[in-house]
């Protein structure tokens, strides 16, 4: 009788899973969208993402501070700032000691965008309002899945337009004096989008729980000679 040896399937190493899980984490933090995606691949070794954002989010500021978000094109340049400093950090593995600053410094620069943006074109405040916390759900969702290790579709992502597909939509808006029907349409779209995709998400995983809960009960509940007959016939079966 020929026998062949069995291939073991090495472990992954320990500390490359945890390396490869955080990088996976933050990057699904920051929210990109199909405009990183696309260039991601294109950008070489990428910028070191905390000095980037940081000064993406000091530029805006100074925008701010010296008054010229009026009107016109000038109010598109807060996401062009955002959008050409930040995009090249998307390459980058996100492992050093203070990378994890990245999401929130990004999100901050982002509502703060948002905001400026909406003041200056007196857009709603109630729908500013409403555009920054459902962006705001849709980033708490995405921490809380993936602190359950339970991470949301790559779809998702792509289909809510990413943080820099969004600030170009709103920048352009803005530019062109239509801010407040561009911030209404979007809106709407991110609502739908996000909160039917977490909701439907959050049920199958409740259904599929119950099922292995109510499997896991009925192992349980069976007799020894049961479980006897059940391992008898799974083994003639295979």
């Amino acid at each position: 009788m020929i026998t062949h040896p069995q291939q073991v399937t090495p472990l992954p190493d320990p500390d490359e899973e945890r390396r490869r899980i955080q990088t996976e984490r933050l990057l699904a933090y920051r929210d990109d969208g199909p405009l990183v995606a696309v260039l991601k691949n294109r950008l070489g070794p990428g910028l070191p993402p905390v000095p980037a954002t940081l000064a993406a989010l000091l530029a805006i500021i100074a925008l701010a501070v010296t008054g010229v978000l009026t009107e016109g094109p000038i109010l598109l340049v807060p996401a062009l700032v955002l959008v050409a400093l930040v995009v090249p950090t998307a390459p980058r593995d996100h492992l050093g000691r203070f990378d994890w600053l990245t999401p929130p410094l990004l999100r901050g620069a982002e509502f703060l965008t948002i905001i400026l943006l909406g003041l200056a074109e007196q857009t709603p405040k109630w729908l500013l309002f409403v555009l920054i916390y459902i962006v705001g759900y849709h980033t708490y969702d995405t921490v809380y899945r993936t602190r359950q290790s339970i991470w949301p579709p790559a779809w998702i992502f792509q289909a809510g337009l990413g943080w820099e597909v969004r600030l170009l939509v709103i920048g352009a808006g803005a530019a062109f004096g239509q801010l407040t029907w561009v911030a209404g349409l979007l809106t709407a779209y991110l609502v739908v989008l996000f909160s039917v995709e977490s909701v439907t998400s959050w049920v199958r995983l409740d259904k599929a729980s119950a099922l292995d809960k109510a499997s896991a009960d009925q192992d349980l509940e069976a007799s020894p000679e049961e479980a006897m007959e059940a391992a008898t016939g799974d083994a003639e079966q295979g």
